[in-house]
């Protein structure tokens, strides 16, 4: 139903960023369940994972075999660069620091890259200034990305809408898709981003609500 929608919603659609927390504790029958309620989007989808993406054991080997290569990865589109990147510390979900092993990929990758494409990164943890559940070294984070020209950061975890800007960028957190999980900024609304990358730099987006998911309690 929610894939039959998100399609209803962008038929013209290239692809979708999913930010984190894939499954509910990283088990392989949660990714194949999720693998067939995908399948009628008809284009790629995008993850990175989240804190929910691993085991009670601390592993993450069924989101690996879920969607191999999809931790640190970017690829492009449309003139536009999209950076995918593992922003998890096992399952923590507070006080963390992304890797040194992200960190240094970004150090590696980000000089390969075209500084003036316009560029989307996309993690689970929030980067925004203040939000709740911030990585601790999210600075470190924005700073590599800055040397690039960044229209839009996409993140997860904190469960509420918090929207800032840096320079160009527009930094989003959005709200909790979960069924079983509430908002922390308060609202009902659950649902997804919509958005169109524009040649000339402009990345537009709107809120599509599901009417028919009730707000369930945190």
């Amino acid at each position: 139903m929610v894939a039959a929608k998100m399609r209803e919603s962008a038929p013209d659609a290239a692809f979708c960023l999913m930010a984190g927390d894939i499954a509910n504790d990283g088990e392989a029958a949660q990714y194949a369940g999720l693998r067939t309620a995908f399948a009628g989007l008809e284009m790629p989808l995008h993850p990175v994972p989240g804190n929910h993406d691993f085991t009670i054991d601390g592993e993450r080997t069924s989101y690996d075999a879920a969607f191999p290569g999809k931790l640190n990865y970017m690829f492009q589109h449309g003139g536009w660069q999209f950076i995918g990147f593992d922003s998890t510390q096992g399952l923590d979900f507070d006080q963390t620091n992304i890797s040194p092993a992200t960190l240094a990929w970004l150090d590696s990758t980000i000089p390969t890259l075209d500084a003036s494409a316009p560029t989307v990164a996309f993690t689970h943890f929030p980067l925004g200034k203040d939000v709740i559940y911030r990585p601790l070294n999210a600075d470190a984070v924005l700073e590599k990305l800055r040397k690039l020209n960044l229209r839009a950061t996409f993140s997860g975890h904190w469960h509420g809408l918090n929207e800032q800007r840096l320079e160009r960028a527009e930094l989003i957190v959005n709200r909790c898709c979960a069924r079983v999980r509430g908002n922390r900024d308060g609202s009902p609304l659950k649902g997804w981003w919509v958005c169109r990358a524009m040649p000339d730099g402009t990345l537009t987006r709107r809120f599509v609500a599901l009417p028919f998911v009730k707000n369930a309690g945190l």
